[in-house]
């Protein structure tokens, strides 16, 4: 018998996180399950998912510009939002142009029942629970259309940072149990699966007001057969421990050299009135342990230009000590006035044009350290995990143990193994390396 759903087509768009990418491809397995076709969006969808952020002002802009651009494009499209963007803003975003359904962060996935209503009755839906009361964990383990699977073990925060949205997004910090992890690896490597992102939204909180750890989890995870390779998304530098960098460095068998742990600030002052629970000297030792420990491992640092409170002092020692951590990549983004937060009680703000001179000076610091990190591989040999390649491509890319992006000519019985490779620089400005398959 069929189903309103049969060969209806649905598209999807994500913005922000490793762990929307996630949610998304189980909201994806959820509908393909019902018997909807995936398509592009230039491919006359009858639904567009669009799973939003909100992180900053850009990202509610990007979401709305993204919403209106596809009821231009597909104005016939019922079009469902969900994500931090719909959480915190429903009402605003119920009123874009062909938004049918508007589901909060707790309710996402549950999409599939809910556009099932909607086809029953074709009438505007919302659905948002407030924040302050979402306690469940819901799973999410797939891989969409990559080669690496995403796996959530962790949501929400409990930190409040004064400029930060996400807990009032996202509820309270909550998480997955081992066993039931443990058995979605399982699954991954049972289905072909080689590498695994674990996912959260303050990962290190895993197992907050019980008695197992991020790092219980990570020896758990070590032990399943068939997954080579875990790489963990983010990080906070203090819930980074001495006891997991060792670990991960002398004992594990699949933890990936490569970490992501967020800075905001090089200026103790600033990390002051941001309330985060580090200070420079902390996350200097963490970054110190790592290189010691595993000196070729990839490290990337997320950091804020022109917070309130960063005047021109504070900006210089924020420099300053960026430029001296032995990282290889800064993830650089302008602070953004978000409502409600603690951070507009703070004074100094910094001009919008300062912000972006203040952007532009991180980012040339990231390309020289990103530079010098792919020359120092240069004639190295290091595993490639090769990802399938896009559609009529001669190439194959993919990344090695510590993160570096290659690209070799086109092998198909490869796709989805490991192999060791010889590293070359490429074009001149690319920052894709070349590899030289030694198998």
């Amino acid at each position: 018998m069929s189903t309103p759903s049969d060969n209806l087509k649905v598209s999807f768009h994500t913005l922000g996180c490793k762990l929307n990418f996630a949610e998304t491809s189980v909201i994806g397995k959820l509908l393909a399950d019902k018997g909807f076709i995936r398509v592009r969006e230039y491919e006359n969808p009858d639904i567009c998912v669009v799973n939003t952020c909100s992180v900053t002002e850009t990202a509610d802009k990007k979401g709305r510009r993204l919403i209106r651009h596809l009821h231009t494009v597909n104005p016939d499209a019922a079009i469902v939002v969900t994500g931090c963007y719909a959480q915190l803003k429903p009402r605003q975003v119920a009123e874009l142009p062909g938004v049918a359904i508007v589901a909060g962060n707790d309710e996402k996935l549950l999409l599939d029942s809910f556009i099932d209503s909607w086809l029953a009755s074709r009438k505007p839906l919302a659905r948002v629970i407030p924040a302050r009361d979402i306690r469940e964990f819901r799973p999410a383990c797939e891989r969409g259309d990559r080669t690496r699977w995403f796996l959530k073990v962790q949501d929400g925060c409990d930190c409040w940072c004064t400029y930060c949205t996400i807990p009032a997004a996202r509820g309270r910090s909550r998480s997955g149990y081992i066993p039931d992890l443990v058995a979605q690896a399982r699954h991954v490597a049972d289905s072909g699966g080689r590498e695994i992102v674990l996912t959260g939204i303050n990962i290190g909180d895993f197992g907050k007001g019980r008695d197992d750890t991020f790092l219980d989890l990570i020896q758990a995870l070590d032990r399943v057969e068939g997954i080579a390779r875990y790489r963990i998304s983010s990080i906070e530098p203090d819930l980074l421990t001495p006891q997991i960098i060792e670990w991960i460095a002398s004992c594990s068998r699949a933890f990936m050299p490569h970490f992501h742990i967020p800075l905001q600030s090089g200026s103790d002052a600033v990390l002051s009135l941001m309330r985060r629970r580090y200070d420079t000297a902390l996350f200097a030792s963490r970054i110190q342990l790592l290189r010691s420990l595993s000196p070729d491992c990839f490290i990337g640092v997320d950091i804020m230009a022109g917070a309130r409170g960063e005047t021109p002092d504070e900006w210089h020692r924020s420099l300053e000590f960026v430029s001296s951590l032995p990282i290889q990549q800064l993830h650089v983004f302008p602070y953004s006035e978000r409502p409600g937060t603690r951070a507009l009680t703070i004074d100094h703000i910094v001009p919008q044009e300062e912000k972006h001179r203040r952007v532009a000076a991180l980012m040339r610091i990231s390309d020289t350290k990103h530079d010098a990190f792919r020359r120092n591989a240069d004639g190295s040999v290091r595993p490639v995990l090769w990802e399938a390649p896009h559609a009529g491509s001669e190439l194959m890319y993919g990344f090695t143990d510590n993160y570096l992006r290659v690209a070799a000519p086109l092998r198909h019985d490869l796709v989805n193994t490991i192999t060791p490779a010889r590293l070359s620089l490429g074009d001149h400005g690319s920052e894709v390396m070349r590899a030289d398959i030694l198998c």
